[in-house]
C-alpha cells in the first residue's frame, strides 16, 4: 500500500473535517488526555470522517481503541512499545508505524516489521521537550539506507520548503503539527502543503 506524501497529525476530530476536504489523504489522531468515552468517541468519529474522505486515518498510542473500533492503523512512541500487546495488534491486521531517533530504537523498530518508520525531530521542533534537539537531513539519509523500502517519515519542525529538503535526503512523507495547528490560516497553509508533496 502507498501512503500520501502529507501526513500531518491533529488532535481532535473537529480538526480532521477540517483538513480532509482539503486534499489530505492521510492523517493522524494523536490525544494525549482524554476520559475512555470522549476518546472512543473521537477515534470513531475520525475513522468515519476519514472512510467518507477516502483517507487513511493513523490513531497514535490508543491500539486497543483503535482495534475495537475497526481502524486500520496506529503509530506507537518507543514508551508505547513497552505497553502495546503487539500479538494482538497483528492479529487484528493493523498496520503499524513507529517512531525512532536513535541507533537502539532503529534496531528495535526493524525487528518489528512496521509498516512505516518516522525519525524525528529533523529541525528544531517546539511540540515537546525531548533530548533529542535536531537529527537533521543528514540521519534521514542513513535511516533510509538502513531501512530499504519500508516508508521513512520525517517529522519534527517542517515547513513546505523543508519538506523538499526531507524528500532529497530520503524521506518518503513529511510529518507536521504545528506548522498548521499555530498557523494564523491553517486551511491555507494545508493547501500549500496539498501542493506541495503531490
Amino acid at each position: 500500500m502507498s501512503l500520501d506524501r502529507f501526513y500531518p497529525i491533529f488532535e481532535s476530530a473537529d480538526w480532521l473535517a477540517r483538513a480532509l476536504p482539503l486534499g489530505v489523504r492521510l492523517v493522524q489522531l494523536r490525544i494525549k488526555d482524554a476520559a475512555r468515552d470522549a476518546l472512543r468517541a473521537e477515534i470513531a468519529r475520525s475513522r468515519d470522517l476519514c472512510r467518507a474522505a477516502g483517507a487513511v486515518l493513523v490513531v497514535n498510542d490508543h491500539w486497543q481503541e483503535a482495534m475495537d473500533l475497526g481502524c486500520g492503523w496506529i503509530h506507537l512512541g518507543q514508551e508505547d512499545l513497552d505497553t502495546a500487546d503487539l500479538p494482538a495488534i497483528r492479529r487484528a491486521g493493523l498496520r503499524l508505524g513507529i517512531s525512532t531517533h536513535d541507533e537502539g530504537e532503529l534496531d528495535r523498530a526493524l525487528a518489528l516489521a512496521p509498516d512505516y518508520i518516522a525519525l524525528g525531530p529533523v529541525w528544531p521542533t517546539i511540540l515537546k521537550q525531548m533530548k533529542w534537539h535536531r537529527q537533521g537531513v543528514g540521519r534521514l539519509r542513513d535511516w533510509k539506507a538502513r531501512i530499504g523500502g519500508i516508508p521513512l517519515v520525517a517529522i519534527g519542525g517542517l515547513t513546505p520548503a523543508r519538506a523538499a529538503e526531507a524528500f532529497a535526503a530520503g524521506a518518503d512523507i513529511a510529518s507536521v503539527v504545528t506548522d498548521i495547528t499555530l498557523n494564523p490560516d491553517p486551511e491555507a497553509r494545508i493547501r500549500q502543503w496539498v501542493g506541495a508533496t503531490r
